[in-house]
């Protein structure tokens, strides 16, 4: 693989943001917030009704209101072609079909859109537009075991099923047995920043101004429902106020374009909060099955993980929740398998970790009940089952540094000084507890390119698709350029969230950073072999363009991969179910980390939002309307800054791959997996009592705690 120039310098060092200063003053303008002349507004009216089709939308008098210019739905928008290939070759998201037949697949699908001449008017008028429907039985429930569960498709990096050895064998030849079912709710994304376009043509071409985790993947995709020449669709997406998986082509775009090409005059069309919840995807409930089987010293002779998530019935959305199980333990019989059950429901979709996130709290939870039972410590116990090679791929891994997580965590931590048993120690009112769960996440990268110019004034400007919804990655960027430059960051300025800029990886899977590092390096590293000292450039300055295709596909096959290792600590008031986390730490392996400051905003925000998954997430749906309840950031909760107590985050040094020149791994995803875990570990050390499903409400404690009281009785 052709090297390039070793990061140094600026990379490794704390820098704020580069742009953080804009958007503490407002100068930083977000999709919902850039000005155009003749700006129309759309607002989508909703469906009344869970499934059905609708007779007929009466629109006359909505027309007839005060500002009102045009009533999109299935009868008069344009048609789409909705047969392709989505991205990364997934099913597209079922909400790209937009008012192209009559049919209603879920409580909250878009049946119209109101355009006017102010928010104001098109809220007002698709409030007052008159629907009429022909609703049909809907199936919202989800639940372990459901009838009509069907083996998911999967996809090349996400086998349905992996399967070796003779389970039944091997659970029948161990010493120590667990068989345990786990369950996560639906969960959602929640940003900040609710999704919002802005589409206008101009000299023959589409403009999109978008909030998404990809302008490429938005470019391609509106390219294809519309039948366009990619050429001519350009969108821009400079800054992001959060995605986590959500930010990807939505209603909100789809119809944007259809009202802006009928009317030729820019158009916007923000989401409110509740269709968020309805239109932009969630992490899909779980009802997982994990067995274990080990020997006396708990040793592994035995692994099966199987998982169900909902689909909706418009498309399938596999949460791959095995996961974890095909890269933390190996075992002579060792099973993962997942299944689907359609429902009628909006499309699931990435949520942060998909997949590790709810697929480490059932896996890390067995693995610390296996260690009860053989009476051992749980790192003690991970540290005997760790592999060598990829219990799935049997590939060898990019440096696997696991246990000098555990052991450097369980040194911070305090972890030796544990008493083992549950419910040993008190203070006050509360019980206290202490666990601990394993993180991996894959460190994948896919090709991108990127152009840098060598400019008159000294400086220099990168041009890439990356997208920055929030994490650093504008400033992470910077200082890779500025190293692969060989110059400080102030002379390099980072442009980035533009489709014109070529194809690149989107913001997602952890692997943004190190696929636009390898393209900003390689292009720098042609560009600085061009550079004569001395010579004057020409006035619109010298440019390379990178495309790294070619060098990622002579990497090695390795399994890659960051790692991590979850603490916490709870207090348990078990007369009021009442579960405070007070401390948690995670110590991480997580390759070159390019800027500490934001690397550990990342983490700790990752372990934060653990503990919002353990003790407070949970969308509920109304079986009778088949809807939300409280779809607002009222009605669902999540972790405030009362939950949060002191959440530390470090990781270990010269966590390298040699095959790796850029050596990123990603730490986008790896802070929320096992987090979860450790918490629910945790509570039950404190209590005695296990929490097999999430949220650990305190209806939840005081109810197991009743159990097992009468139980122990």
């Amino acid at each position: 693989m052709t090297s390039t120039t070793p990061l140094r310098g600026s990379v490794g060092t704390a820098h704020t943001r580069v742009e953080g200063y804009d958007k503490v003053t407002g100068a930083a303008r977000y999709a919902a917030e850039l000005p155009f002349d003749r700006l129309a507004h759309g607002w989508l009216a909703s469906s009344a009704v869970a499934r059905g089709r609708v007779l007929a939308v009466e629109d006359e008098a909505v027309l007839a209101m005060p500002g009102v210019l045009a009533v999109l739905h299935h009868k008069n928008a344009p048609r789409l072609e909705t047969d392709f290939p989505s991205f990364m070759g997934l099913t597209p998201d079922p909400a790209t079909a937009l008012f192209q037949d009559d049919l209603v697949p879920y409580a909250g699908w878009p049946v119209a859109l109101v355009v006017a001449e102010t928010s104001e008017q098109a809220r007002e008028a698709a409030e007052s537009l008159v629907v009429r429907y022909a609703p049909q039985p809907h199936d919202v429930d989800f639940y372990a075991g459901r009838p009509g569960a069907v083996p998911a498709t999967g996809a090349p990096h996400a086998p349905s099923k992996t399967e070796k050895g003779d389970l039944a064998a091997e659970l029948a030849r161990s010493a120590a047995v667990v068989d345990a079912e786990y369950s996560t709710p639906e969960e959602h994304h929640s940003s900040m920043e609710p999704h919002a376009t802005t589409a206008r043509w101009e000299d023959g071409r589409l403009e999109v101004v978008d909030s998404n985790q990809g302008a490429g993947w938005v470019q391609g995709e509106l390219a294809n429902l519309f039948s366009l020449d990619p050429a001519s669709v350009r969108v821009r997406s400079e800054h992001i106020g959060g995605g986590f998986g959500s930010k990807g082509v939505r209603a909100n775009q789809i119809a944007a374009v259809m009202a802006a090409t009928l009317l030729q005059r820019p158009v916007r069309v923000v989401l409110t909060r509740r269709q968020v919840f309805s239109l932009t995807g969630y992490r899909s409930p779980t009802a997982q099955r994990v067995r274990l089987g080990a020997d006396p010293d708990g040793r592994l002779r035995a692994l099966e993980h199987t998982a169900l998530n909902l689909t909706s019935t418009r498309g399938e959305f596999l949460e791959p929740c095995a996961t974890p199980s095909r890269v933390l333990y190996d075992a002579p019989a060792h099973r993962t398998a997942h299944q689907v059950v359609p429902l009628d429901v909006p499309g699931p979709t990435f949520m942060r970790a998909p997949g590790e996130a709810p697929g480490s709290f059932a896996l890390e939870s067995a693995i610390d009940e296996l260690a009860e039972k053989c009476g051992i410590d749980p790192i003690v116990l991970r540290s005997r089952n760790e592999p060598d090679r990829g219990p799935v791929s049997g590939l060898p891994f990019a440096g696997r540094r696991l246990l000098d997580c555990f052991h450097e965590g369980a040194a911070r931590f305090g972890w030796a000084d544990r008493d083992p048993r549950p419910g040993q120690r008190r203070e006050g009112r509360w019980l206290l507890g202490t666990g601990t769960a394993a993180a991996s996440f894959a460190a994948g990268a896919m090709p991108s390119t990127a152009s840098v110019t060598a400019e008159p004034d000294g400086g220099f400007t990168v041009r890439i698709t990356a997208a920055d919804i929030g994490t650093g990655a504008r400033t992470a960027l910077t200082l890779i350029a500025a190293d692969a430059l060989e110059t400080t960051p102030d002379r390099v300025r980072v442009r980035i969230g533009d489709s014109d800029f070529g194809p690149a990886m989107v913001a997602g899977g952890s692997a943004g950073t190190r696929s636009w590092a390898l393209a900003i390096t390689s292009a720098a590293a042609e560009l600085r072999a061009l550079l004569v000292p001395g010579v004057d450039l020409p006035p619109e300055g010298v440019t390379v363009t990178s495309d790294t295709a070619a060098a990622l596909a002579a990497l090695p096959q390795r399994e890659r991969h960051s790692f991590g290792a979850q603490f916490a600590e709870v207090a348990v008031d078990v007369g009021t179910g009442e579960v405070r986390v007070r401390r948690m730490l995670g110590i991480f392996a997580a390759g070159r980390i390019v800027n500490p400051l934001t690397a550990r905003n990342q983490l700790v925000g990752g372990m934060t939002w653990g503990i919002s998954m353990a003790l407070h997430e949970e969308a509920v749906r109304d079986r009778a309307s088949g809807a939300h309840v409280g779809a607002d950031l009222a009605g669902y909760h999540v972790a405030s800054h009362a939950d949060v107590p002191n959440v530390e985050a470090d990781w270990l040094h010269d966590d390298l791959d040699e095959d790796d020149p850029i050596g990123i791994k990603g730490i986008g995803e790896v802070g929320i997996v096992g987090a979860a875990a450790a918490i629910a570990n945790a509570v039950h050390h404190a209590t005695g009592v296990r929490h097999r499903h999430l949220p650990i409400r305190p209806d939840r404690v005081l109810s197991a705690t009743a159990v097992a009281g009468a139980e122990r009785a």
